[in-house]
């Protein structure tokens, strides 16, 4: 990794970690390369078991670095002016970008717990809303920013919000953006737990690293049967759960726990 973005692995557990505290985690192409290959990384390395990601300094990420943003409109409309047709730069992040770094959250089996220690705002809140559980510093905000910019929803943020909060909360997110509180995201559901902000890391470790020694099998289950019944049925998303309960009993970790309930005993979980 670059240092824009940091890697640890403990114990079962990778924290990833946004670190340009100056620039309030903006996502120039540097981080969001690296972002995306940490991500990656943690979803292959069968050692990690659960995920953490979190930003430093005092915002977890506001998005898009707009100063890096503008040199590319400018180095686009520069090329068109002497007959580039192509699309240029700017807006192929999102397909080389965002949109594997929120497949990769969304999709890895393993819980992601994203800790927004601060604003979080547009791709940055599209990250957060991806992750599988959200802790939050009663000090952070969330923001979707893109119509503030004439842009459209990025980062799977039409997808996650209204999932989180319903349509209409989301599109009036959308349209009109603005900050929205811990406080009230907690009001909303768009976030799981808040928490005083001097206490985020901890908390946040705390849970993460239940999570990463918990069945984590059962947990790549259970995000499996939750993404598929968001676009599914009834009907089909009985036969998903069908599926993925056979797979869940005949692993070694439901002989684990069974055992241990009987006799009177924590069980420790391998995530086979």
């Amino acid at each position: 990794m670059t240092d824009t973005v940091l890697y640890d692995l403990a114990d079962g557990l990778a924290t990833i970690t946004l670190n340009r505290p100056d620039a309030m985690n903006a996502l120039n192409i540097d981080t969001k390369v690296a972002l995306r290959d940490a991500l990656l990384q943690a979803a292959e390395d069968p050692a990690v078991r659960a995920v953490l990601l979190i930003g430093t300094g005092r915002a977890f990420c506001v998005g898009q670095d707009l100063k890096e943003h503008i040199g590319l409109l400018a180095a686009d409309r520069e090329a068109h002016a002497h007959g580039d047709q192509g699309e240029g730069a700017t807006m192929s992040t999102v397909s080389l970008h965002y949109n594997p770094i929120v497949t990769a959250i969304a999709g890895m089996p393993k819980p992601v717990v994203a800790a927004v220690n601060g604003v979080a705002a547009g791709a940055g809140a599209g990250f957060a809303f991806a992750a599988d559980y959200r802790i939050v510093a009663d000090t952070a905000s969330f923001n979707t920013s893109f119509a503030g910019v004439a842009l459209t929803a990025d980062s799977g943020v039409s997808w996650t919000l209204q999932r989180l909060i319903g349509h209409g909360r989301a599109a009036d997110l959308l349209l009109f953006p603005r900050n929205v509180s811990s406080a009230e995201a907690l009001e909303l559901g768009m976030v799981n737990r808040v928490v005083p902000a001097a206490e985020l890391p901890a908390e946040a470790a705390a849970v993460a690293r239940r999570l990463a020694e918990g069945p984590t099998a059962a947990y790549a289950a259970i995000k499996e049967s939750l993404g598929y019944a968001a676009c599914h049925g009834l009907t089909d998303s009985l036969t998903k759960e069908d599926e993925l309960q056979r797979r869940a009993g005949a692993s070694e970790d439901h002989r684990t726990a069974v055992d241990a309930f009987v006799q009177k005993q924590q069980p420790r979980f391998t995530g086979r």
